[in-house]
């Protein structure tokens, strides 16, 4: 497991590296130091509630000045727009052990691994944290572009409404 986390490394921490070009772009937005917006993003990792939350806030209000209640919108913002990898990672994986343990006998099968690729990428969303992806597959969350039924896109005609 170590071994395998370790060569997919790269992979994993990629969301780190998109997180850091918008946290530089918000720096050179507001002309607020790096380390200061950065520190507004681990002000985010805390809890509301706590004394800690309101000292790190009242340091970092006094060091940015004015433009502290932009730079901490902004920071909030790219931290929502940014997928975390882990999660998204974890989330496949509790799908996918589903789906590979009933049919242990297909998992060598490319064509396999295919059609769950597609059935995930268009089959939308039941709930979600977030909102807006409700009653959006990750094809269309991702694009922003709606689509057909993923069984009409498989060349099964339009879904019909069941008879009673």
């Amino acid at each position: 497991m170590r071994r395998a986390l370790q060569n997919q490394r790269n992979d994993l921490l990629t969301f780190a590296g998109v997180l850091d070009e918008k946290l530089d772009a918000i720096a050179r937005a507001t002309a607020v130091p790096g380390y200061l917006v950065r520190a507004t993003c681990l002000l985010h990792r805390k809890p509301e509630t706590s004394g800690a939350f309101w000292q790190a806030w009242n340091r970092l209000h006094a060091a940015i000045g004015r433009k502290f209640y932009d730079v901490y919108a902004a920071v909030w913002q790219a931290m929502n727009s940014t997928p975390r990898s882990s999660s998204l990672v974890e989330n496949l994986n509790s799908r996918l052990r589903n789906c590979l343990t009933l049919r242990r006998h297909l998992n060598g099968s490319r064509a396999w691994l295919g059609l769950l690729q597609f059935f995930f990428n268009h089959r939308r969303f039941m709930r979600s944290r977030c909102s807006e992806r409700i009653g959006k597959s990750p094809r269309e969350a991702m694009t922003g572009h709606d689509h057909p039924h993923w069984l009409t896109l498989l060349g099964l005609g339009p879904l019909q409404p069941r008879q009673i």
